[in-house]
This record gives structure tokens, sequence and C-alpha cells, in this order.
């Protein structure tokens, strides 16, 4: 059939080694800044599956001026117990396919890319100390690109799992300037923290929201359900609080739900999306001692501006499998 549209399929292990976590916020900034200015991006779909349980997800954006649109979708359990991701990228000007990436390896990096433009949009910029609460991939990437945009000094690291927490720590030691030393609790974590990031899966309140100082930021990311939540009412009625998107709040954004339920706030809390801040349209931190709340359920923004880096780059370098899509001008004939 002629007229067919290429498009490249990246596998995971050619992409591991294409950017770094600064390549993944400056790409990511993009397409917040993109979403700030008007870009459409709608909240996740999930669909639950009881026999065999396990779950379907996914989200879309279209970003003119990074120039890619398309989405995630994901299934995790099912008989397999495992989860897999999928990612395509269409043309944002044309609607060809570009590329299909084997999405998995990549979610760690993009996800924390949208913490640090959150950092480097409502932390203070002298902000230094940082706390994590949680020691998996996704909080390794969320310091890892946190480092990028401030220069850290110190890290404490909280997790239920001591070994867990300890062996963050000496990793992350390592490799970065900061000192990064476990702590016994969350409360010790976040005490006189100016950042503190969740990634969890907690399905309640990882700290007292009393406890943070003024000035802090607070990342949030570690869920996207409207009866769990990683921070209390007291945090998100403390903060100026900058979500993700707007069109998610009433779907999953259950730390914002639980707080408007009891009371602690009103619909009108919400400041601004983090693209309405990064595009310029609303401020940032207007004080110091101003507490800030970035929530952050996970988006195609991040996905489709990460991505289309990722195959800006491996596309220069020659990786990838051509694919050959039919238009559907062409294939779509019923016969």
């Amino acid at each position: 059939m002629p007229d067919q549209a290429e498009a490249l399929f990246l596998r995971s292990d050619e992409l591991a080694d294409l950017a770094d976590p600064a390549d993944y916020v400056d790409a990511v900034r993009e397409g917040y800044r993109d979403r700030g200015t008007g870009a459409p991006a709608a909240p996740r779909t999930r669909l639950d599956s009881e026999a065999p349980p396990g779950f379907l997800s996914g989200y879309l954006a279209i970003l003119p001026t990074v120039g890619a649109m398309g989405g995630y979708t994901y299934a995790a359990g099912f008989r397999s117990a495992d989860a897999h991701f999928a990612l395509p990228l269409f043309d944002a000007e044309s609607g060809e396919p570009l590329a299909v990436l084997d999405g998995a390896s990549l979610n760690p990096f993009k996800t924390a890319a949208a913490g640090a433009v959150a950092v480097d949009a409502l932390a203070r910029e002298d902000a230094s100390d940082v706390a994590i609460i949680g020691s998996g991939a996704q909080a390794r990437g969320q310091l890892r690109t946190t480092a990028t945009v401030r220069e850290l000094r110190t890290v404490s690291v909280y997790s239920p799992t001591k070994d867990h927490r300890e062996t963050f720590a000496a990793e992350m030691n390592e490799e970065l300037e900061a000192t990064v030393a476990a702590v016994a609790s969350s409360a010790a974590a976040v005490e006189g923290a100016d950042v503190v990031v969740t990634a969890t899966n907690a399905s309640e309140p990882v700290f007292d929201g009393s406890l943070l100082a003024d000035g802090t930021h607070v990342t949030a990311m570690g869920q996207y359900h409207p009866d769990k939540r990683e921070v209390d009412a007291t945090t998100v009625s403390r903060a100026t609080y900058v979500p993700d998107l707007r069109d998610r709040l009433d779907q999953d954004a259950g730390a914002y739900l639980h707080a408007l339920e009891d009371g602690a706030i009103d619909a009108d809390h919400v400041h601004a999306e983090l693209g309405e801040v990064v595009a310029g349209k609303a401020p940032g931190r207007t004080s110091p001692d101003e507490i800030t709340l970035f929530d952050s359920g996970g988006t195609a923004i991040e996905t489709v501006a990460a991505g289309y880096m990722l195959y800006e780059r491996a596309s220069e370098a020659g990786l990838g499998e051509e694919l050959a899509f039919a238009p559907a001008s062409q294939a779509l004939t019923g016969r």
C-alpha cells in the first residue's frame, strides 16, 4: 500500500541513555509552558477489572509548540501480575504517527521532571534542604531531578522499611553532592525541610501538615485516587494549591477532595495549574513564608514532552525499528 506513514518503535533499552535528569526537566517544562498557553490535555481515564483483577489506564495531550501529541496507555495486574506501558506519538501539525515507545523505563524520569518543574516554579530560590518520603524508583527520580533545579545541601529520607531507606540514602549519597541521610520518621524528615516530596503508595497522609515550616514547598506525586491521599487537609489548607490539571480535581485528586469534604478549603482554593505558573499566566510564590503545594497525579503533558524529546534523540542516533501505518483514507475501506 503506497504512502504509508513511517513511525519508529523504540524499546526501553534504546531509550535508557538518551537523556539525563536535566534534559527531562527542560523538555517537561516546555510541555507545561505549552499547556499554560492553552494546549489541550485530558486527565487520566482508568478502567478497573475484578476478574481477572487489574486496571487499564490512559491519558492524552496535544502540545502544538512542542510539536507532538499522544498519550500513555498502560495495563497493570491482570493475569500477568505486572505492568506494561505504551506511548504513541503523533506529529502535532500533520497528525501522522511518529513513534511508539515502550514507555516503562521513562516513567520515573518524566514524572520526576514534572516535580522538579514545580520545585523550580514554586520553591524558594534558596531552598536547599529536602525531605523525601518514599524510597522507590519514583523517589529516586524526584530527588535526581530536584537536584538539577536547586543546589541541595541535605536530604532526609524516610520510608517505613529501614533497609529500604538506608539503601536509598547510601546510593543517593554517592550520587549527589548533598548529604543524604535516612531518618526514623516522616516527622524527622519534614522538620526544617525547604522542600518535601512524597513518592509513596500510601492511602493515608504520610506526615502531619502542622509540622511544615513557613516557606516550605510540597510536591505530592504518589496518588491519583479519590479515596487516597499522601498529604492531609492541614497541608492543603495551609498551602497555595497548584495541580497539574484542574480537570482531574473532582476525579482523582484525593488530597483536594478530602480537604474539600472536611471543610478545610472551598472550591476556589485552587491557585492555578502548574502550566499557568510556568507560562507566566499566574504568579508562583509571592513571599518567602508562603507554603506551596504541587499536586501531581500524572498527565500526558510530561509524557508527550519527554517522549518527543527521546524520539528526536533516537532519530538522530539512528535507533528504533520502522513501523508502517496506513492512512485511513486508503485503509478504512470496509472491504
